[in-house]
């Protein structure tokens, strides 16, 4: 099951979801080569500090609309290069994650994540797609790269931070290295008794087992990719630890947006 949806109640529901679509059509394109995400880092520059986000500036401002317009005029698929695709969907993702709190739905309990992830539809291209679809079927499976889990943020404390930047295509992977080392090495969301010989980690780690352990061999052999500490990175890529699963907090990011629209 997806990080965010969670439970067996959902899985007949899941089966008839919406499939993410392969084909846009935006009826006033941007071309390519014009394609930015400008407006979404003066955004988060003005309204992110330290992952926690200030809802109800973005929705005072009222420029998210902008570029949510910008998303849909553009066909994803004529991005030229495989960096330029990725950092726009990512980019797309954390903006619909922001909207979605400006529209009222929360992930904060299994009916509000499957409203928040499934339920509701954004559009790229003139083409509509969920969050769920947009984490399945593009990011994962069009993409292959664990590194996008701690760049995709659902509003909540227990995910990665939104950071007070857009990804772009030349600095893309310095920045998923630099997200990863930030999560990882978070205490709040994963921790190490070298002792005890206990990995205490993220849930994300365990809904996306399959993803890390395809790129390192296990979950822990990834970690170790970006652990600080060194004599850890050379534990955790040996034998012995012992993984438990940390509780996932739900609860917002940052200052809840005003009940009514401004």
């Amino acid at each position: 099951m997806s990080r965010w949806i969670g439970g067996a109640l959902l899985v007949v529901t899941l089966a008839g979801c919406s499939i993410a679509p392969r084909t846009f059509q935006p009826s006033d394109p941007i071309a390519p080569d014009l394609v930015s995400h400008q407006a979404w880092d003066r955004i988060v520059q003005a309204h992110v500090r330290d992952g926690q986000v200030d809802y109800p500036a973005i929705q005072a401002a009222g420029t998210l609309d902008g570029y949510m317009n910008e998303l849909n005029r553009i066909d994803p698929t004529r991005l030229p290069r495989r960096q330029d695709q990725l950092a726009f969907w990512i980019n797309a993702y954390n903006a619909f994650a922001v909207n979605g709190i400006l529209d009222h739905y929360s992930p904060m309990t299994l009916w509000g994540r499957y409203r928040y992830f499934i339920g509701r539809d954004y559009q790229v291209g003139c083409a509509t797609i969920n969050l769920y679809d947009l984490e399945r079927q593009v990011l994962i499976e069009q993409f292959h790269e664990p590194l996008i889990h701690f760049a995709i943020v659902c509003a909540s404390t227990s995910c990665p931070k939104l950071q007070p930047w857009a990804y772009q295509p030349e600095q893309l992977d310095r920045q998923l290295v630099q997200v990863a080392k930030a999560f990882i090495n978070d205490p709040s969301r994963n921790r190490f008794d070298r002792t005890q010989k206990v990995a205490a980690l993220s849930m994300i780690f365990q809904w996306f087992e399959k993803d890390f352990a395809g790129a390192a061999g296990s979950v822990l052999a990834y970690i170790a990719r970006y652990v600080d500490d060194p004599d850890l990175a050379k534990d955790l890529a040996q034998p012995g630890y012992r993984i438990e699963y940390l509780d996932y907090d739900w609860s917002l990011n940052g200052i809840a947006p005003s009940p009514h629209d401004s």
